[in-house]
């Protein structure tokens, strides 16, 4: 008996072409960020301004006592760079708490260039 014979169709393969894939990353903007910059005055005591920018800006005695002598000296010192949000909270809540002293300990905010 003879072997069963096989038979090759020849079925023509369709043109399959890939692309890559290229995956779209969003653009997310970084947000902008601001100064948080500390105003001297002749009122308010030197240890009271080296205590608020501990507490509120957590700095260490030597960082925070640089502060403030450079504000002493030129007038203003940025203190920190932040978010809007955070800079704003951040100066309202130092100069608020010159103000609960009677004291015109004053930060203020502005966008960083």
């Amino acid at each position: 008996m003879a072997p069963p014979s096989i038979v090759k169709l020849s079925v023509p393969m369709p043109e399959i072409t890939t692309k890559p894939r290229t995956k779209v990353k969003p653009q997310t903007e970084r947000p902008k960020l601001y100064k948080v910059i500390l105003i001297n005055d002749d009122f308010t005591p030197r240890e009271f301004v080296v205590t608020v920018l501990k507490g509120e800006f957590k700095l260490s005695e030597d960082q925070a006592h640089r502060i403030m002598i450079t504000a002493h000296r030129r007038g203003v010192c940025v203190v920190a760079v932040f978010t809007r949000d955070v800079a704003e909270t951040k100066a309202t809540r130092a100069t608020d708490a010159g103000k609960a002293k009677g004291y015109p300990l004053l930060f203020t905010t502005e966008p960083e260039e």
